[in-house]
């Protein structure tokens, strides 16, 4: 895959960045040379190779995955100006 100039200037208004023509071509060449890096890296054989968070291994930190209802509604609203059974009230903004 290559990068033309268009498309790096679709990008950049996409990105809502002003980029000029210059800019567009020098843009361009960088493009095409990250891409060929990474197509270079798809010729890896990357069979057996398992998945890894680290380079070095450990074990991920992990925690029971519960659902509770929080029992702290009370709390949550303590600070609030105005509630209503736990629930946050503010001024109307429709008319």
């Amino acid at each position: 895959m290559s990068v033309d100039i268009a498309t790096v200037k679709r990008v950049a208004r996409l990105a809502r960045i002003a980029v000029s023509d210059e800019e567009a071509g020098g843009m361009t060449a960088k493009l095409n040379g990250i891409l060929g890096f990474v197509e270079q890296l798809d010729e890896v054989d990357v069979t057996g190779v398992e998945p890894m968070t680290s380079v070095t291994p450990i074990a991920m930190k992990k925690r029971e995955d519960k659902v509770t209802d929080g029992q702290k509604a009370d709390e949550i609203v303590a600070n609030a100006p105005a509630t209503d059974r736990n629930f946050f009230q503010v001024p109307k903004v429709v008319e």
